[in-house]
């Protein structure tokens, strides 16, 4: 589940981290009034204007109806308004939006920490995130902090640090300091950047997150090591230990397929392809999808129904997948072990009269209990759709319908 970035920096401040303040504005005619809140809190006379949504390359992206980019500098509180009213409602299109501006329905406005000092302020890379090969939790950081990341790591590999965690005993100090040392820092700088490190990792930990993304990390002109952004991303599986974060949850920033497979419990993943795959348990998804692109089709989702493949969550899946136009065909794929092979049958039978006119032809294999039954079924509805026994001959099928 990804956050917002005032979502993830008040996370971070709960576990010690310290972060760029902020108000969230969700209205113009509140701009002003967050304006002088901010100042009040943190002395800021100038402030940052961020849009909030999730994408990256938010200051190099472009609202589509004001030109404005996501990230603005108002330069006093005169300016607060106009500023906000440039980003708040439009819709921002950046590298990470596929060509299709996103609503922006809140921004953050934000105190300036770029202030004048003796010391140049620099800017660096952090993140947290799991090493699925080395099965540890990793730090990346790099001194070239603001800019995309992707781009330091195909310029210059070597400006990119690692350091992996021992999952039996956490973080420990040498490995802050290592990481402070290595980013050029010395002084009260140093002593700031081991305490953000400890504290950033610890609310990786702490908050299940499958992700922490802190670009820039900012060493200001007296010394504080500041978390000027924040993206970060939770791990699902770990939501209910966490109410809380739960309850962040931005539907609007969501697909609303995704978001209404998830309502209906159905665990569902679009694709590009023409062939729409149902069935029950992530391993049989994954040889189902091989099946269409062994038969010359390409899969257009995931869509796993788990063990319950009654009518309900048949017809529900059926209304998600018919609501993609490139949907050409649709294998359901059900092996019978705990559920009834012919109570699926039934269900899709029932699904089909219920929905009415489905105008795509549906190939239904189903092994196991009752498996004979099943086909009778299917085979005796008078509805088109194809059963199938073997791997094979569903994929002849779907190579047939395809032709």
């Amino acid at each position: 589940m990804n956050l917002h970035e005032y979502q993830g920096k008040s996370i971070l401040q709960k576990y010690g981290v310290a972060i760029q303040r902020g108000v969230v504005v969700e209205k113009v005619e509140d701009a002003i009034a967050a304006a002088k809140k901010l100042t009040e809190e943190t002395g800021t006379g100038w402030y940052v204007v961020k849009a909030q949504i999730h994408a990256g390359g938010r200051g190099k992206g472009v609202v589509e109806e004001t030109g404005s980019h996501g990230v603005v500098l108002a330069k006093g509180i005169d300016q607060v308004e106009e500023k906000v009213k440039g980003i708040l409602g439009g819709h921002l299109e950046t590298a990470q939006t596929n060509g299709v501006g996103k609503l922006v329905s809140k921004v953050l406005l934000a105190e300036d920490v770029y202030y004048p000092g003796e010391a140049e302020v620099e800017e660096f890379y952090m993140s947290v995130l799991l090493d699925r090969e080395r099965g540890r939790n990793t730090i990346m950081y790099s001194t070239e902090g603001g800019m995309d990341i992707e781009t330091v790591a195909h310029d210059t590999p070597h400006l990119i640090f690692k350091e992996e965690i021992d999952p039996r005993v956490g973080i420990q100090g040498f490995q802050a300091r290592k990481i402070a040392f290595n980013l050029g820092l010395s002084g009260e700088a140093f002593k700031q950047m081991t305490k953000f490190v400890v504290n950033l990792y610890n609310a990786y930990e702490g908050c299940d997150a499958a992700m922490f993304e802190i670009n820039p990390v900012l060493k200001t002109s007296d010394n504080k090591i500041i978390a000027v952004d924040a993206k970060v991303t939770l791990d699902g599986n770990g939501l209910y230990r966490h109410p809380d974060y739960a309850a962040m949850r931005d539907t609007m920033e969501e697909d609303p397929l995704d978001v209404e497979a998830d309502a209906a419990g159905l665990n569902f993943v679009k694709l590009d392809g023409n062939v729409a795959c149902m069935v029950n348990g992530a391993g049989l998804a994954m040889a189902t999808m091989d099946i269409i692109k062994y038969s010359g089709g390409s899969p257009a989702n995931f869509l796993d129904v788990g063990g319950t493949a009654n009518a309900e969550r048949v017809e529900k899946a059926f209304h998600i997948i018919l609501k993609d136009p490139n949907v050409k065909a649709i294998l359901i794929n059900i092996f019978g072990g705990i559920v009834r092979c012919d109570r699926v049958a039934q269900g899709v039978v029932d699904a089909y009269k219920s929905i009415g006119n489905i105008p795509v032809p549906i190939i239904v294999r189903l092994q196991g209990t009752n498996a004979v039954e099943a086909k009778k079924i299917i085979d005796d509805s008078g509805l088109n759709v194809h059963s199938a026994v073997l791997l094979q001959e569903a994929a002849d099928k779907v190579k047939e319908v395809l032709a």
